[in-house]
């Protein structure tokens, strides 16, 4: 958290959270654009900002797109504000707020995440049915995580396995994992209140998640889990809604169980 601190404590910084709060997944070059510093001086500023957790970079092509990461914020006013004023600083409402005002250009979950483990245990982490059921809830997705595998989902009453439709596409043991995500099912008609003509229109965004599993820039951070979940139709995609705060505690669960591992 001193991080975060020292982080905001420059004008500068804030000044390009404020312009990826405005547009998130900018280049280095956009972000320079209007700026009296050089473009080395932004460099060293989004390098702070990435330290800090409070910027995830990805790289696009030739391009790393830099995108602001709310949570640690969200962290403080946890720490510091809600303990004052817990009824009107709720953190999912916080986070919510943070996304909606956000404008994205390419509607996508971006998040990066450090975790005191190993590359190979982390791909454990992601992958083996003994940590997936931990922290999806018992409800945990299973595939042998081969490029072309089918991607299944458990039923409650402990029948055959779900097909939903989701296959792996990139497989890396230790450095990379993709696959595609499910559409809405019938149950979140009900739960985000839809009716059946934005159901059914909703039911043919078909979106993907990607880990990316890297050192940290600082050894002593661990291992660097980046995920993009994208291929969303639109900034107002419920299923976007859904897995921006769902994969954020998921991942939070998982660097606890990997931590004490």
């Amino acid at each position: 958290m001193d991080e975060v601190f020292k982080a905001l404590a420059d004008a500068s910084r804030r000044r390009l959270l404020d312009r990826l709060n405005e547009r998130s997944g900018q280049s280095l070059r956009e972000l320079c654009a209007g700026l009296e510093m050089t473009r080395q001086a932004v460099s060293k500023h989004l390098a702070v900002l990435e330290g800090a957790g409070l910027v995830t970079a990805v790289r696009h092509g030739r391009e790393r797109l830099h995108y602001l990461n709310p949570v640690p914020l969200q962290d403080i006013a946890d720490r510091w504000m809600s303990q004052y004023e817990r009824s009107r600083m709720s953190a999912l409402s916080n986070l919510k707020h943070a996304l909606e005002g956000t404008t994205m250009s390419k509607p996508e979950y971006v998040y990066t995440i450090y975790i005191h483990t190993t590359p190979e245990k982390l791909w454990e982490g992601l992958t083996s049915p003994e940590f997936l059921k931990q922290y999806h809830g018992g409800f945990a997705p299973s595939s042998d995580w081969k490029v072309g595998s089918k991607v299944l989902w458990p039923v409650e009453d402990g029948g055959e396995p779900q097909d939903l439709g989701q296959v792996v596409t990139e497989s890396e043991p230790g450095k990379r994992l993709a696959y595609t995500w499910h559409t809405l099912q019938p149950l979140h008609q009900e739960m985000f209140g839809m009716d059946d003509a934005a159901f059914a229109e909703a039911v043919k965004e078909r979106s993907q998640v990607t880990f990316a599993i890297e050192p940290a820039e600082e050894p002593e951070l661990g291992v660097k889990l980046t995920i993009v979940h994208d291929g969303f139709t639109s900034a107002d995609s419920k299923m976007l809604e859904g897995v921006s705060g769902g994969w954020t505690m998921m991942l939070s669960e998982l660097k606890t169980i990997l931590e004490k591992a």
